[in-house]
């Protein structure tokens, strides 16, 4: 599998995560994304993926810390992009919930983020809380940024709006609140989205899934998200491993790399 929304940045991970590499293997996980959310944590998130094969990552400025955000943030992001371990950009996007930045910078940040991303060629990891709204207006009026394709990571709207972003090119991703006892709108989503447009994550050490409530959520256990899809939809959970890692490599286009060295065993 590929856990497609991970945060081995996380400094929580410092003494640990070379530990949790290793067990990749072990725990049925081929590739992840270590995700950036400001300058400092995707500085981080890339060094982390030059260490190790199976680790990649994305570089951006989260909304929560947009008011922060500098042009020469996003020219560094460009020029970093080239290396083969960027494989997004992100997690960039909109949170209105808590509105640790100004709404207008949060929007300003974003779209200049597309634009880098564009510039890249790279597809684009989003955050999305509270704010449904702008988020398809930002979404619509920059499709031409949006080419290399965009992934609504940790989705929990409703499935009305899971169909309009899907118009517009998105993937969705699910991740532990899709196990929750209270789960709805993830639940429908999960059931509904294309077989072709769907991915896992886990966004640890966040969101832990429930068998795991209160606990530091680990890359291993995407595994009781892959299966609580496989519930849903009601098929094997090797249908969704498949699936979901195929619909990964399709979208985060320079894991295929690291993808042909195992089939071919090199």
């Amino acid at each position: 599998m590929i856990d497609t929304h991970v945060h081995l940045n996380d400094k929580r991970f410092n003494d640990s995560y070379k530990e949790i590499v290793s067990s990749f293997v072990k725990d049925g996980i081929q590739a992840v994304i270590n995700v950036g959310y400001d300058l400092k944590s995707s500085e981080k998130a890339l060094k982390q993926a030059r260490e190790f094969e199976s680790v990649y990552c994305a570089l951006g400025v989260h909304p929560h810390d947009s008011k922060d955000y500098k042009d020469a943030d996003g020219e560094l992001f460009l020029k970093q992009s080239a290396d083969i371990k960027v494989a997004a950009i992100g997690e960039i996007g909109l949170d209105y919930h808590y509105d640790f930045s100004p709404r207008e910078k949060q929007r300003d940040a974003f779209i200049k983020q597309l634009e880098i991303a564009d510039a890249a060629k790279l597809p684009v990891i989003i955050h999305l809380r509270e704010a449904a709204g702008d988020m398809l207006k930002i979404l619509t009026e920059q499709k031409s940024f949006l080419q290399e394709g965009f992934v609504m990571h940790c989705f929990s709207e409703s499935k009305e709006y899971m169909k309009q972003v899907l118009d517009l090119g998105a993937y969705i991703s699910f991740a532990g609140p899709v196990t929750f006892n209270n789960a709805r709108h993830a639940v429908e989503c999960a059931k509904d989205v294309p077989q072709d447009r769907f991915l896992i994550e886990t966004d640890c050490p966040y969101l832990a899934p429930q068998a795991k409530r209160g606990q530091l959520n680990m890359p291993a256990y995407v595994r009781y998200v892959a299966e609580k899809i496989a519930e849903i939809r009601g098929v094997d959970f090797k249908e969704i491993e498949v699936q979901s890692t195929e619909n990964a490599r399709k979208l985060f286009w320079k894991i295929i790399n690291y993808y042909y060295k195992i089939e071919n065993n090199e």
